[in-house]
């Protein structure tokens, strides 16, 4: 039986996620760590609210005896400004990675990146940028295992209203994109399944997995 922790359960990925965890007979607990109370009930769920994911003071308690945490906090390109883009992408990932590392090294950590992440930090693109920059600095903490997952187009299962245009439009492309492969995109439903599934098999799989490799772990 493991102890989860999680961030973002109030996003698409992260929701999907919590509710795989909540279903599992191979879960005891889960500890959702949100921005804003979702008044959900459930006999394995614990529900804090963070105020600032910079500061974990006051909640280290929180990081014992965890076995898997799953980072799935996210921000569209565009939607805020450069500087609160790069804290939510970077700084909030790190800090929780530092928790971890603080009050149990040996847990398995997800964490939800993006296709295109570079690891160089050479690029000049947003969001590959400090998605890698995020990548690097959670696999030097050298915790029990670490996955990364780099998602091509997400397709949501259940509909939703669409961020932007871009997403409107790969929307409609939907049909031609799963055309075209394993590399390019993939369900909401099947993200969270293969996340979830490499976060209880732990580290015995691979750091970085593209889009394929997470179809490939369903």
């Amino acid at each position: 039986m493991k102890n989860i922790i999680i961030t973002g359960a109030t996003g698409m990925i992260g929701g999907l996620i919590l509710d795989l965890c909540l279903a599992s007979d191979k879960v005891q607990k889960v500890i959702s760590l949100t921005r804003r109370t979702t008044d959900r009930s459930h006999a394995k769920l614990e529900e804090v609210v963070v105020e600032d994911f910079r500061d974990y003071s006051g909640k280290e308690h929180l990081f014992t005896d965890i076995d898997v945490a799953f980072f799935c906090i996210g921000v569209y390109t565009g939607a805020v400004p450069r500087g609160k883009f790069r804290e939510i992408t970077v700084d909030y990932a790190v800090e929780f990675g530092k928790m971890l590392k603080a009050n149990a090294p040996k847990v398995t950590l997800c964490f939800l990146s993006g296709m295109g992440a570079d690891r160089t930090e050479k690029t000049k693109t947003m969001f590959a940028l400090d998605k890698g920059v995020a990548e690097n600095q959670l696999s030097a903490l050298d915790l029990g295992a670490f996955h990364t997952f780099r998602p091509g187009y997400i397709y949501p299962v259940t509909p939703r209203k669409e961020p932007n245009f871009s997403y409107v439009l790969s929307r409609k492309l939907y049909p031609i994109l799963k055309m075209m492969g394993k590399k390019y995109s993939i369900t909401s439903e099947q993200l969270a399944q293969g996340i979830f599934n490499v976060g209880m098999k732990g580290g015995t799989r691979k750091e970085e997995l593209e889009n394929e490799d997470i179809l490939n772990e369903l």
